[in-house]
């Protein structure tokens, strides 16, 4: 018979869970994920809960219906409304440049809303399965899980084949439809503004950045395809698009716009740190399993595999590739206020929720997300090697150059924010902080 060594087995093992073998595109669903057979345990899944058993009285307004105390139960304010014209969700078909998509948004749930239709759309960043995908009938005021609908986009190769959300800029004709020969842009808070908000309705003050809001791409007559980014900058009204009446806001504020570009991405990441590091840890488990060994010990690959994924989270929690601002930017809403007021805050008054605006997003370039119930409940390997990492820039003893942009100062502050608002930092930050 033939022999072979430990290291080759370990290499036969690897090789038959890697992709070839375990496809990405369906990894999810099985062990450990097993994400549609996974019970939802976050903010939407509780009101769920309360509707199915007939808890809550809500009224119903004219042409928005049960919107309102949707958003207020789901502590979701109407100045996060932002508005994208596209045929690009499930509701496609109702969806055009007259009668544009809202969607509002808070630190975990994002709800969208077509004038006309029954069904409100709801999805929510889950601290265990990443981005799930609910409809709210208002004809029946019962939400309901959607997976097989929303997984062909939203766990596809635009989501690194893990349930998420995303945000696209498209040339959009002017039926609505993207002209899909002309390509499409993912957007967070790294992608260049004249990559921007195609498809979508934009409201605010933003000098000589241009982006592709508000236009519609035209053909002309050697079948090029051109959107002009000038005639509709700086637009504070959108009441010449459509009738802003049938919405709870006639706004789609830029700066909700640019938080939004920022932790759409930000909780994919924080899915993916999550997943990435469950997948490691089963993958051990059959490795030891096969090699009879019992050891607590992480094995070098799979301190790699969480290393890859935290570090991918830290570089954009700590906004090191982020597109600067060219000039000041204004919104149209209380939105920044509102935001910018958030908490927690260190005895200075600071916090990382302040919105800069001038030449970047943050005050304090460090996304406030760390403070969300998806960063506390990742698996505790991830979640020691992202604070150890995180220390480690921010005390200054990483000077690599990939947080150049980060000088010592902001280092400093962003290190001292932290301290005096995370209960759960690791004694070390405390001691040398």
């Amino acid at each position: 018979m033939m022999k072979i060594g430990v290291a080759n087995l370990i290499c036969l093992i690897l090789g038959l869970l890697s992709p070839v073998a375990i496809q990405a595109e369906d990894r999810f669903e099985r062990m450990p994920i097993q994400y549609s057979q996974s019970k939802p345990d976050n903010a939407v899944s509780l009101l769920q809960a309360k509707l199915a058993n007939d808890e809550v009285e809500w009224v119903r307004e004219s042409y928005t219906g049960y919107l309102r105390p949707l958003l207020k139960a789901l502590g979701v304010g109407v100045e996060s409304q932002t508005l994208v014209f596209t045929k690009t969700s499930l509701q496609g078909r109702l969806i055009s440049p007259s009668r544009p998509r809202a969607l509002y948004f808070n630190d975990s749930v994002y709800v969208g809303y077509v004038p006309g239709s029954h069904l409100l759309e709801v999805s929510v960043a889950d601290p265990s399965m990443g981005a799930v995908f609910f409809t709210f009938d208002q004809n029946v005021r019962r939400l309901k899980r959607n997976v097989a609908d929303c997984m062909s986009c939203h766990g596809s190769s635009r989501t690194d084949y893990k349930p998420g959300h995303l945000l696209r800029s498209v040339y959009p004709a002017e039926d609505g439809h993207p002209i899909l020969r002309a390509g499409s842009h993912l957007t967070n808070h790294e992608s260049p503004y004249e990559k921007r908000w195609g498809g979508w309705y934009v409201s605010g003050r933003h000098g000589i950045m241009r982006h592709m809001g508000n236009a519609l791409a035209k053909i002309d007559d050697d079948d090029a395809i051109d959107l002009n980014r000038n005639s509709e900058a700086n637009t504070v009204d959108l009441g010449n698009y459509f009738n802003t009446t049938r919405y709870l806001s006639a706004h789609s504020d830029i700066v909700a716009m640019l938080v939004q570009d920022h932790q759409v991405h930000m909780h994919n990441l924080l899915a993916a740190a999550n997943y990435e590091t469950r997948y490691a840890l089963f993958d051990q488990k059959i490795i030891d399993q096969a090699l009879n060994e019992t050891s607590d010990r992480l094995r070098q690959s799979t301190r790699r595999r969480i290393a890859s994924a935290g570090e991918k989270f830290l570089r954009y929690m700590l906004f090191t590739e982020e597109a600067s601002l060219p000039n000041e930017v204004r919104g149209t809403t209380t939105f920044s206020k509102t935001f910018s007021r958030r908490g927690p805050h260190d005895r200075e008054g600071r916090s990382l929720y302040q919105l800069d605006l001038k030449t970047r997003l943050l005050k304090y370039p460090c996304s406030y997300l760390i403070y969300s119930e998806a960063f506390d409940q990742l698996p505790v390997q991830m979640k020691e090697y992202l604070y150890r990492r995180l220390w480690e820039i921010l005390s200054g003893k990483d000077q690599s150059e990939e947080y150049a942009r980060l000088k010592p100062s902001m280092r400093r502050t962003i290190l001292e924010i932290l301290i005096q608002t995370k209960d759960d930092l690791p004694d070390y930050w405390k001691l040398e902080g």
